[in-house]
């Protein structure tokens, strides 16, 4: 591995399945964007390229980060060390959130207005105190991840009984979506709930890594029945200021025996996790790729085979690789007012934020949830139950209701704010 300047990062290494997502996890996992990226994975030999740049746009100068960069990289060649590189970046970061100390439960199923907070008070009433959780809705599809410790203890819950009348309550509040009028496309989105096994040094892109392959497997790439008459997505969603939209082609090169997935969109940070994330869960192996950024659009171009070592060979096939691409790239995009909130921690906090903002009429599509030592840290994008913005009189209701919190503040998609002390 060498790095160059604060600005390059080139990684040599043998070749092997996920080694390209490896690498972008450990830049992804500290914030820094990959403005530029050239691969090369041919004969066994991996070889890449990235220009990145910090959070703030800069060079990166801090040496405890190089450090962690060229030790955290280093060790992705070899699997026994992952965690000792993992242990290396909490000791670094002071990361201090102690996941691996709780018990870890996912959900995937249907989604539906007020549906995350049925299941903090769902929790709440099983005397669960929720220490951290995710959750992401897109496609009338919802996934979580729930960090979770017992009410009165918080220690671990692992009494295999209880998980089970975990599992099971949790599973009732998502099947109460599924309804005789419902078709059955939107049925065989399965509504699972279960204990899930996160390693020791779980860190943040663990966590989307695994709200993407939730979200892959509850179908989030099929649209809902209710915007068949809306544009598609690719057409409707992803926009820049000049109206440029999200395009994903397919196209095979039956010289090399690779199919050429070609993508341009609007940039932001952590995109090429995304992407590539999803084509190594779906089983496809990158061969070669050039990514690039310019003027707030992204172009990124992958050359790719399935794990067998065939192209994609049929119409449906890559119909459906550029819908999972679209559903990742969307997913994390989250329109509306942005909600942040601080308070002091306590039993069934969240369970009662949540159920002022249902009870307003207000649908969390996006939510995180961290509890800082005594401070629970939340963070919530919010619309309407009808999928519409959030009206301004609606979110000074929910100020007015949630007079207790100690620091709030409230903002919206395009970076504009307003914060209250609560009394």
């Amino acid at each position: 591995m060498y790095f160059d300047h604060g600005w390059y990062v080139q990684v040599d290494s043998v070749n092997k399945q996920g080694i390209l997502l490896e690498v972008v996890q450990v830049l992804t996992n500290i914030n820094l964007t990959i403005l530029k990226s050239y691969i090369s994975s041919d004969a066994g030999w991996f070889m890449d390229v990235f220009h990145v740049k910090d959070e703030h746009g800069d060079k990166i100068r801090d040496q405890n980060v190089i450090n962690y960069i060229l030790q955290a990289i280093g060790t992705v060649r070899e699997i026994e060390n992952t965690v000792k590189a993992m242990a290396y970046r909490n000791d670094v970061f002071n990361n201090s959130d102690q996941l691996s100390e709780h018990t870890a439960i996912e959900m995937k199923g249907t989604d539906r207005p007020g549906l995350f907070s049925e299941i903090s008070a769902a929790l709440a009433d099983l005397h669960c105190n929720i220490v951290e959780a995710h959750a992401w809705s897109h496609n009338a599809r919802l996934a979580c991840v729930a960090y979770i410790s017992d009410q009165s203890t918080d220690t671990p819950i692992d009494d295999p009984h209880r998980l089970a009348t975990i599992e099971g309550h949790l599973t009732t509040v998502l099947r109460a979506t599924t309804t005789p009028t419902q078709s059955e496309s939107e049925i065989a989105s399965p509504q699972e709930v279960k204990t899930a096994e996160f390693g020791e040094g779980t860190n943040m892109t663990d966590v989307e890594r695994r709200l993407h392959q939730l979200m892959l497997s509850a179908g989030d790439f099929h649209r809902p029945e209710f915007e068949a008459m809306t544009p598609p997505p690719s057409s409707r969603s992803d926009g820049d200021e000049e109206g440029r939209k999200m395009v994903v082609s397919i196209e095979n090169c039956h010289e090399k025996w690779y199919s050429i997935v070609s993508i341009e969109c609007k940039d932001r940070p952590r995109l090429m996790f995304d992407t590539v994330c999803t084509l190594t869960d779906m089983q496809y192996v990158i061969f070669h790729a050039s990514i690039s950024s310019r003027d707030g659009r992204s172009l990124q171009e992958y050359f790719i085979r399935h794990v067998d070592g065939y192209a994609l060979s049929s119409e449906s096939e890559k119909e459906k690789v550029i819908k999972c691409l679209e559903a990742a790239i969307e997913r994390r995009v989250c329109e509306g007012v942005r909600l942040e909130l601080s308070a002091e921690n306590r039993v069934g906090l969240l369970s009662d934020i949540t159920r002022v903002l249902r009870e307003n009429g207000l649908s969390v599509v996006r939510a995180d949830v961290k509890t800082q030592g005594e401070k629970a840290v939340n963070a919530f994008y919010l619309k309407d139950i009808l999928g519409n913005e959030v009206d301004t009189d609606v979110v000074e209701s929910v100020k007015k209701e949630m007079d207790d919190v100690i620091d709030f503040e409230v903002k919206n998609d395009g970076g504009g704010s307003s914060s209250q002390q609560g009394g």
